[in-house]
């Protein structure tokens, strides 16, 4: 995210991988979905993400970001943990409650999107 781009993220991702999605309450599980989560994530914010403090202990990063949507400022973490050189869980959490709205809604698009390019 913080480079534009979602080359060697499928790499990244380890097979099992879980992805906590701040708008879908349940934990999305496997590299296809959480690659899908957060393709989609690079399409919506594309803008002026960029992360405003890093925070790395062992195998555990949390990253806090911030951006510009429709006018309205939103302020979110990233956790991630890895094992090895692979993301085992990435976690999304966003703020203030507009902004996870205007995600949810600009999500379920570009994934709907996404899964009509892949048929």
């Amino acid at each position: 995210m913080a480079q534009g781009s979602t080359d060697g993220l499928w790499e990244l991702l380890h097979e099992d991988c879980v992805f906590w999605s701040p708008v879908v309450h349940t934990p999305q599980r496997g590299r296809q979905i959480s690659f899908a989560y957060l393709s989609a994530a690079h399409q919506v914010f594309n803008t002026d993400f960029r992360y405003v403090r890093e925070v790395i202990q062992g195998n555990v990063g949390i990253l806090e970001f911030e951006c510009m949507m429709d006018d309205i400022a939103i302020n979110g973490v990233d956790m991630i943990t890895c094992e090895g050189d692979q993301i085992i869980e990435f976690k999304v959490m966003i703020r203030p409650l507009k902004a996870v709205n205007m995600v949810h809604q600009k999500m379920m698009s570009m994934l709907a999107q996404m899964k009509t390019m892949a048929s």
